[in-house]
């Protein structure tokens, strides 16, 4: 039976069981123990397949859908990218749910992109190591603020960068504290991360090779003897501490990594094509990455990095903070779950009040982004919680998202963002990294951000500028 096939089939089961129930859940609230409640469209490990017929319905306009549908395809036959998938939910149902252009081989005649297509999701991967290193937490393993070192003891011996001598080299010395655990999941422990910068740290993240490590263990041998970047909790810069989380998750379970994220998520959330690498029966739907050439003016497929282990290799690192493939269907019932307050098809991943730990601001007066040299002001608005950002002042932010709406992206160019205060979240799935920046691009996140609440009805930010708050996130 088809994937397609087997999902239909699950939807007509659901719709039939669903005429016996009498009463409706607030995700936020307990059950009554012998309680019955109304099953929702999100139970049926099928959802999300198809939107609904009008999503008017939903409180969303035609018009507007269509819009955000016709700049999508636009982008498409712009080779903004060659190809991609967008999921709108609102109010638990799906409004909008659209595959675009190609998946593989020649960016405008290869194999066509479906709902079913693979992508590298890179950091996306953080907020579900987030959700793993949460349910530790409730089960009182840890705590925010204990000192890292508690649970990885390998760091006690960390330096910090307090300069930089006249050969280049980081000038150390011990720092002033461990970093807390709070601070590994809000990027203000003061780790390097390698991605960019041409400091001592970030050249030593890049010069060890600390993320294509072979596997977690031989990954923190290699950061524990990297300086950090900066003090603890003086500032935002991102970081490898998401990886370090994995290597707590699998420290405090006594399970691999990508056994504990399988058992404890992935399983009970139904993110079946969620994994750290490409199963051989998957290979056919995993779509290529792509990048601008402005002397072709056009797309070229990119090869797989030679510095590392291929996405196809199961032997791979189970990288937290940026390994994990995973679908459209997949991350949207992680999205969904998060939106429930921890709940989907009667499973209780997180309780609602570590759902909103989660969302709220961790990182007190300090914003995201800053070069090291210069005050760190952030961007208006924007904050940071346990493993993504977070709008915390919209008008500030210059975004219709609403209050506590919370957000991350990959480094290929996918996005989502939840917003509680809508009952919505929308997913972006694009393969594009790397090459030249192409001009006139579309800004997916900033411009899908403005079309799906102009079709909301909800009323423009005071200013005519693009919603910069919603382009942070790789």
């Amino acid at each position: 039976m088809s994937n397609h096939a087997w999902r239909l089939g699950a939807r007509v089961l659901l719709a039939a069981a669903s005429l016996a129930v009498i009463a409706a859940c607030d995700p936020a609230k307990p059950v009554e123990p012998g309680a019955t409640v109304a099953a929702k469209p999100s139970d049926d490990a099928a959802w999300p397949a198809a939107a609904v017929a009008d999503a008017s319905t939903l409180g969303l306009s035609a018009e507007g859908l269509a819009a955000l549908d016709a700049r999508m395809a636009k982008s498409v036959a712009d080779q903004d990218v060659a190809g991609m998938v967008t999921l709108l939910a609102h109010k638990g149902e799906v409004a909008q749910f659209k595959a675009y252009g190609v998946q593989s081989g020649d960016p405008k005649t290869g194999a066509p992109m479906t709902q079913d297509s693979l992508f590298r999701i890179y950091s996306m991967s953080k907020p579900i190591t987030g959700v793993a290193m949460m349910q530790l937490f409730e089960q009182g393993k840890w705590n925010l603020d204990d000192p890292v070192t508690k649970h990885v003891p390998e760091l006690a011996n960390l330096k910090v960068m307090t300069g930089v001598d006249k050969a280049g080299k980081a000038i150390v010395a011990n720092p002033t504290r461990p970093p807390t655990m709070r601070e590994i999941m809000s990027h203000t422990a003061g780790f390097g991360y390698g991605l960019g910068g041409n400091d001592p740290v970030n050249n030593a993240f890049r010069d060890t090779a600390v993320l294509g490590s072979a596997n977690l263990d031989e990954m923190m041998t290699k950061i524990e003897a990297i300086p950090l970047l900066y003090e603890p909790g003086t500032r935002w810069s991102y970081s490898v501490s998401v990886d370090i989380q994995g290597y707590i998750v699998q420290k405090l379970s006594g399970q691999k990594f990508g056994d504990y994220l399988k058992t404890n998520i992935f399983t009970p959330l139904g993110m079946n094509d969620t994994s750290f690498y490409v199963h051989e029966e998957q290979k056919s739907r995993f779509a290529d990455v792509y990048s601008w050439d402005k002397k072709k003016i056009g797309l070229n497929m990119n090869p797989e990095r030679p510095d590392r282990p291929g996405f196809t290799d199961p032997n791979r690192m189970e990288s937290g903070g940026g390994g994990l493939v995973s679908t459209t269907h997949d991350y949207a019932r992680f999205c969904q779950m998060m939106l429930q307050k921890g709940m989907l098809g009667g499973k209780q991943v997180l309780k609602p009040e570590t759902i909103d730990l989660m969302a709220q601001n961790h990182i007190g007066d300090l914003g995201l982004y800053s070069d090291g040299t210069t005050a760190n002001p952030g961007q208006p608005g924007i904050k940071f919680g346990l493993d993504f950002a977070v709008v915390e002042d919209p008008a500030a932010a210059k975004t219709q998202q609403g209050k506590g709406t919370y957000y991350w992206g990959g480094a290929a160019g996918t996005w989502f963002w939840i917003d509680p205060a809508n009952d919505l979240f929308f997913i972006g799935m694009i393969q594009r990294m790397g090459g030249d920046p192409k001009p006139d691009g579309m800004n997916f996140r900033a411009d899908s951000a403005k079309l799906v609440y102009d079709a909301l009805g909800v009323p423009a930010p005071a200013t005519a500028e693009p919603a910069t708050a919603t382009t942070a996130g790789q």
